[in-house]
């Protein structure tokens, strides 16, 4: 055994593998189950007692130097394959590389942004997860509104739940400034809805609030006229509807003049010439006596519209769950609009 074991080290120093076919056929000669270093094993069987340690050592040091030598030849084929993946052809033609596209919901809301930023409002953030005060009470919702109701609101404990609107930032606002404020504020909030084309458990927002002296319903409409005008055109027209929201009184749905018809009417606006874009109302005198302002001295209006509802207005997007799909036939068609 001890000559086999010196002839097959000697077969070992002096093969060469040029190919991986080659350093495959290494393995399969010495290596695979019928390669000579197995059949020795089953060889030492039959060594005496007083050989076996010997030979046990010399035959596990002998595959152990045929499985570096394998191991060896096979790292040198890895590197030339990847030094030779590395080389450019410079004739090829070049690939196509797409540029990164904006999602549409942060475009349409950086326009918002924009829009209200030129007549001095800035923007204010708050936490998704609210507590009862912020996210309600403090905004006149009774202990029995159905706003309240689980249909409608994702709870985490009787007093803290996932915001349903962006409001809340407007009583955290009003608690931590003095008037004169003047914000807007964008964020996700989240309604217990069933998924379809028109509704999402989580959708966006940006509320808006100004509280100053002497406030009134024509600077309202004044503000939402200019908001209309910059986003949807400057032939857009207005109207408001009476409506009802607890903290605002006298509250008013908004309407726009359809951009697709021009008012003319479709399938848009329902054949009406109008189609309803956001709320609005002055802030009820007791939401500002609850975040401690003097109703007295002060007065204000706030607003809020669906940044969902204004891109699909703008892009002409009829299915809500687009936007959230990540589907990059549908995000690469906003492209120009970075």
């Amino acid at each position: 055994m001890k000559e086999k074991i010196e002839s097959i080290l000697e077969e070992i120093k002096t093969f060469q593998a040029d190919s991986k076919d080659q350093a495959e056929e290494f393995r399969l000669h010495l290596l695979s189950k019928k390669g000579k270093i197995s059949l020795l094993f089953e060889e030492f069987r039959t060594v005496p007692v007083e050989l076996k340690k010997e030979m046990g050592q010399r035959l596990n040091e002998l595959r152990d130097k045929a499985q570096a030598r394998l191991d060896e030849f096979k790292q040198r084929f890895e590197e030339q394959e990847d030094s030779s993946s590395g080389q450019s052809d410079l004739t090829l033609p070049g690939d196509d590389s797409l540029p990164g596209t904006r999602h549409p919901l942060n475009i349409i809301k950086k326009q918002i942004t924009e829009i209200f930023s030129k007549i001095g409002f800035s923007v204010a953030d708050g936490p998704e997860i609210e507590d009862d005060w912020h996210n309600f009470s403090a905004l006149n919702f009774a202990p029995n509104h159905p706003a309240r109701d689980m249909q409608d609101t994702f709870f985490i404990t009787p007093d803290i739940a996932l915001r349903t609107h962006t409001s809340s930032v407007q009583v955290r606002l009003m608690e931590s400034q003095a008037p004169p404020l003047r914000a807007i504020m964008p964020g996700r909030v989240y309604r217990n809805e069933a998924i379809s084309a028109r509704a999402h458990c989580f959708f966006h927002q940006v509320e808006g609030l100004y509280v100053d002296k002497g406030v009134s319903f024509a600077d309202l409409k004044q503000c939402m006229l200019y908001f209309a005008r910059e986003m949807f055109g400057e032939k857009t027209e207005i109207r408001l509807r009476p409506s009802y929201f607890p903290f605002t009184e006298p509250s008013a749905e908004m309407d726009i003049s359809c951009n697709f018809c021009e008012g003319k009417g479709c399938n848009i606006c329902k054949h009406s010439g109008w189609v309803e874009i956001l709320g609005c109302g002055m802030v009820d005198p007791q939401v500002l006596e609850n975040c401690k302002i003097d109703s007295r001295i002060y007065s204000g209006f706030a607003f809020g519209m669906g940044i969902e509802r204004i891109t699909m207005l703008r892009y002409q997007v009829k299915d809500l769950r687009l936007f959230s799909e990540n589907d990059m036939r549908f995000l690469s068609q906003f492209r120009s609009a970075l």
